[in-house]
């Protein structure tokens, strides 16, 4: 509808019938992607970073949303099979290899001009390497209903005692029951109610470090081209800085998932020190921004877009990690909020009211006024 509306397609709606489209269309894609984002962690409680980042990397790589139809089975099971991290590998390197074959058709389509035939190849071997992870899919469940299908021994028969349970009487059971549920606090990575992770200090940490690190970046991001032209860099150069946003945003989604997992079950870092070091890295970034040098915008682009697109991912690993995964669609939406929330305050009303500021001193200097 949005579409057609911009096409001229149909008459001009109505502001409330615009904002129904839009936010029938903001939380489609949000839907889908929950359902697809919390049933592959639950099925891969493992392999978490990577699930988390396996089908945002191809979104970014490709530059386009792939929807993915699920079907929510309550009884999700974990499955794990001798080759099952292998298979993420593939993944892996199937969306490094679009990514940077996808980057070497933008360059070449600026230097040489493309026939026919070129763009139909290109097309070709790109559509290839999107469906390549669906081959690699089906030859995963074959291996598992193959193994399935192998004769099992038959089971043995093991004798079990259970003590006597000791008898409590009703009034204390009550009690200790209603005590728990007040001042019990589960262990980190056991399952939290959404209320019981709320009102735990670890959610507003994590809440605050979205709030300021995503906010600020998405703000550094959407800005990025206005300071360069500031900075007096050419139009190309420019589109170069967003070109390198985007690919950078792609491996930092990468580290987030494939190599933060390797970190932490090679050499037992904490994925809370990796998102430390990543914001750290991103105050980097804006330092480069605030005090440019020749050339300093293109280093710039590269950290931001490399730290941007590092804090979501593990951002909601860690969410996983700490309060588990009962009420994981809720946790990770909640983070998400903040994520929104920090990009309002800090693009609109931080930065918005300051460069409006700036540019009302420079329309006064000129003698002119700002039209109504």
């Amino acid at each position: 509808m949005i579409w057609l509306v911009v096409a001229g397609k149909i008459t001009k709606p109505k502001i409330w019938q615009m904002c129904i489209y839009i936010c029938i269309g903001a939380n489609s894609q949000n839907s889908a992607n929950t359902g697809a984002l919390v049933t592959s962690v639950k099925n891969f409680p493992e392999s978490r970073g990577s699930m988390i980042v396996s089908n945002p990397s191809y979104c970014m790589a490709a530059g386009c949303n792939f929807n993915t139809i699920c079907v929510h089975n309550p009884d999700v099971k974990p499955i794990d099979t001798p080759t099952s991290l292998n298979v993420f590998y593939h993944f892996l390197t199937i969306s490094i290899v679009l990514a940077v074959f996808l980057m070497a058709l933008n360059l070449l389509e600026k230097i040489i001009a493309f026939s026919e035939g070129g763009y139909i190849a290109s097309a070709t071997l790109v559509s290839f390497l999107v469906v390549l992870p669906l081959v690699i899919s089906i030859r995963e469940e074959l291996l598992i209903w193959n193994v399935k299908k192998q004769a099992i021994d038959p089971p043995t028969g093991i004798t079990v005692e259970r003590p006597k349970p000791k008898a409590v009487s009703p009034k204390q059971d009550d009690e200790k029951s209603s005590l728990d549920a007040i001042f019990y606090r589960p262990e980190r990575g056991d399952d939290y109610t959404v209320l019981k992770a709320l009102t735990s200090i670890e959610m507003w940490v994590l809440f605050h470090a979205t709030f300021c690190g995503l906010g600020s970046s998405l703000t550094a991001v959407d800005n990025l081209g206005q300071i360069g032209e500031s900075l007096g860099y050419p139009n190309k150069t420019v589109t170069s800085f967003v070109s390198l946003v985007s690919i950078w945003n792609f491996f930092g989604r990468v580290f987030a998932g494939f190599v933060s997992e390797i970190m932490v079950v090679k050499y037992r870092l904490p994925r809370p020190l990796m998102m430390t070091m990543v914001l750290l890295l991103a105050c980097v970034g804006y330092l480069l921004v605030a005090f440019p040098f020749p050339g300093s915008l293109y280093i710039a682009s590269i950290v931001t877009g490399f730290s941007f697109g590092a804090q979501l991912p593990m951002n909601l690993t860690i969410v996983s990690e700490l309060f588990g995964l009962k009420y994981y669609s809720v946790l990770f939406n909640l983070v998400q909020f903040c994520n929104l929330l920090g990009s309002f305050v800090f693009n609109v009303k931080a930065t918005g009211t300051l460069y409006d500021k700036a540019a009302m001193k420079d329309l006064t200097k000129k003698g002119l006024r700002r039209s109504q």
